[in-house]
Order: structure tokens, then C-alpha cells, then sequence
């Protein structure tokens, strides 16, 4: 399958070399230019600091404005969960980074998820999701929470497509977007997943500071942004311009309770993958709080904290994670360099009103 998409391992590894190595070198400026995704006869403009080459849209679910608008609705909209309570937006909550404000979420009948809610910030630079990776793409994806007990509860997706076709102001909109009125289960993944493709953030003060714009970032963000390429490693796995390597990683956390959560093992059943979770991006992390697959982290200094430690011995602990002897100066230097990471988020505003 053709998609819009470049995976460079040379690219993961050296994107942020040209970036500080040590606290005292000056990064290299990028040139101050926005890149365009294009996907049919649809085209969008990132913003500062993203690269086209690495969007990732399936070829059988291309881009439209139409689509886009329709899955927009679809995600806000909370009639298809089991009690018309809990809709996409409840646990991935755009004025909360697109996360939830809790450790984990709150679902039909207050039922908490097992899992904190990812953001749904750059998606449109991951093929696999969840912490575990075990959704293809986004269209997988959004078939999960629909019929989770947990989540929105709805008993089958055959009872979801029914009560999307209950409101009739639904069906002009799918014609719009796939050309026939037909409502099913594919579409409606589709349309949320073409709209979630469209939430992304960049323009930041890093940004900024990288295409020339010496006054973008603070002292203590570029001593920060010294510490992440080096002393600190950070770099190693949240890599290039989206910050995350999209691979799967042992910190240790919860490693330490009764029964830990296994992580990407349950997907894959290899050993070496027990405990190990995807690396989140790093964009707008600052609003994303709280962290770790758990939430058992309530704030950034917390989480640095925790690589300052070396994170949770265990059997499966990541070869990269190892004490970091931070001072506290350093530590700060390092939240300011991710509070800098905060850019303009695309397409986040809530719709005025659904479709009826």
C-alpha cells in the first residue's frame, strides 16, 4: 500500500543532530518555511517545524475538506456511546492537549479505562496506535473506544452505524464526503480518522528559535535544549521534528506493582517488549499532563525526575535508561525546553452544533 509517508531511520537518528549536542554549542537554523501535505486533490500547509514527508494517509482513506468536517462532528458528538454521555472528545479533550486531565478516563457509567488517554496531537505522522501499538492506523483505531465496556460501551458497531443513521442530518454529509448517503462502520472510522489527521501543532517557540528567531526560546530553554540532546539523551528515543522515535520502550513504570502492565508483550509476545510502551511526542506535551502510560506522573518535572533515577529496575528495562545525575538547575532547564515545545494546535476548536 502507497501512503504519504517517509520512514528514514538515517532521518530518526540525525534529524536533531544539527541541534545543541553539548550546553554550549548553538543549534543550526532551519530555514523559516511551512511544508504541505497533499493527498488527492487535497492539500494543507504544516505548520512551522513539521515535515510533509512523514504524514501518513492510507491510500484507500484519502483527504477532503468534506470528510474532514464530517469526522470533526463525528468526534464531538457523544450519541454514540451507550448512555449519549461520552464522545471522542470526552477522554481526548482539546482544551486538555487532547488528552484527559486525569490519570485515566472516565467512560459510560464512570468505568476508568485501565490506560491514560494519549493525545491525539501529530497523529498524522504514526501508522500504529495506542500505547501498545495494537491499532493499524487511525480508521483501526477509532473502531475500539465505540464498543469498549469501558469506554463508550455501545454493544456492537452494527449499533453504532444504527444510531448514526437515526440522525438525518447525518446522511447529506456522508454523501458529501464519500459520494452516497451509505452510512457503515468503515465510513465513520474513515471520516474520524481523516479529521484527527488534521489536528497538528507545530509554529512553536523552538520552531521559531530554530528557523532564526534567536529571542523565540528563553536561556533556561536553550540550556534545556542542550541537556536533551545531551547530557540528559532524550533525544535517543524522543527523536526528530515530532519527537518520538514511534517505538516501544521499558522505563519501569509500574513495573513495581503486583501485576504490571505488559505493554507492547501483548501484542508481539516477545520478552524483550514486556513493560515497554509507545514514546509519546513531545509537542504541546506541556498541556498533556499527566504522563506515563498510567498518569502516575502528575507533571514534567515529576517525569524527569524519574529519568533522572534511571527509571524502575526490572528485568526488561530499556539498555538507554540509566541515572542521568542531573542537578536541580538542569532538571528545570529541561521543563523549560519542553514547555517551549507548545505550538499552535490546527482544527481544535469544538464544532458550534451537531447535526440534528
Amino acid at each position: 500500500m502507497n501512503v504519504l509517508r517517509v520512514v528514514n531511520a538515517v532521518a530518526i537518528g540525525l534529524a536533531l543532530a544539527a541541534v545543541t549536542q553539548a550546553d554550549d554549542q548553538a543549534p543550526v537554523a532551519k530555514k523559516a518555511s511551512r511544508e504541505t501535505v497533499t493527498s488527492g486533490g487535497w492539500s494543507f500547509q504544516l505548520p512551522l517545524g513539521l515535515e510533509a514527508a512523514s504524514a501518513f494517509i492510507p491510500e484507500n482513506n484519502p483527504m477532503t475538506d468534506e470528510k474532514i468536517a464530517l469526522g470533526k462532528l463525528l468526534y464531538f458528538d457523544p450519541r454514540w456511546s451507550k448512555d449519549k454521555s461520552i464522545s471522542c472528545a470526552s477522554c481526548h479533550n482539546p482544551y486538555h492537549g487532547f488528552t484527559d486531565p486525569a490519570p485515566t478516563s472516565k467512560g459510560v457509567g464512570f468505568k476508568l479505562g485501565g490506560r491514560n488517554s494519549p493525545t491525539v496531537i501529530n497523529r498524522l505522522f504514526s501508522d500504529k496506535q495506542f500505547w501498545d501499538g495494537r491499532a493499524a492506523d487511525l480508521e483501526e483505531q477509532a473502531h475500539g473506544p465505540l464498543i469498549n465496556p469501558v469506554e463508550m460501551a455501545m454493544h456492537s458497531h452494527d449499533d453504532v452505524v444504527t444510531e448514526v443513521k437515526k440522525v438525518k442530518g447525518y446522511a447529506p454529509l456522508f454523501e458529501k464526503a464519500f459520494g452516497s448517503k451509505e452510512i457503515n462502520m468503515t465510513r465513520i472510522a474513515q471520516a474520524i480518522a481523516a479529521y484527527e489527521r488534521t489536528v497538528v501543532s507545530g509554529n512553536s517557540s523552538f520552531d521559531r528559535y530554530m528557523a532564526g528567531d534567536k529571542d523565540a526560546m528563553s536561556a533556561s530553554a536553550v540550556r534545556g535544549m542542550g541537556l536533551f540532546n545531551g547530557k540528559a539523551n532524550c533525544k535517543t528515543c524522543h527523536a526528530a521534528f515530532n519527537f518520538t522515535d514511534e517505538s516501544y520502550h521499558n522505563l519501569g513504570v509500574g513495573a513495581d506493582k503486583p501485576k504490571p502492565d505488559q505493554g507492547r508483550y501483548e501484542q508481539t509476545k516477545v520478552e524483550a517488549d514486556k513493560g515497554a510502551f509507545k514514546t509519546p511526542t513531545l509537542r504541546n506535551v506541556a498541556e498533556t499532563a499527566p504522563y506515563m502510560h498510567d498518569g502516575s506522573e502528575a507533571t514534567l518535572k515529576q517525569v524527569i525526575e524519574l529519568y533522572n533515577r534511571g527509571g524502575v529496575k526490572n528485568a526488561y528495562l530499556s539498555k538507554e535508561i540509566k541515572p542521568l545525575n542531573l542537578t536541580a538547575q538542569e532538571v528545570d532547564d529541561l521543563v523549560q525546553f519542553m514547555q517551549a515545545l507548545s505550538g499552535e494546535v490546527n482544527n481544535a476548536e469544538p464544532p458550534k452544533e451537531l447535526p440534528r
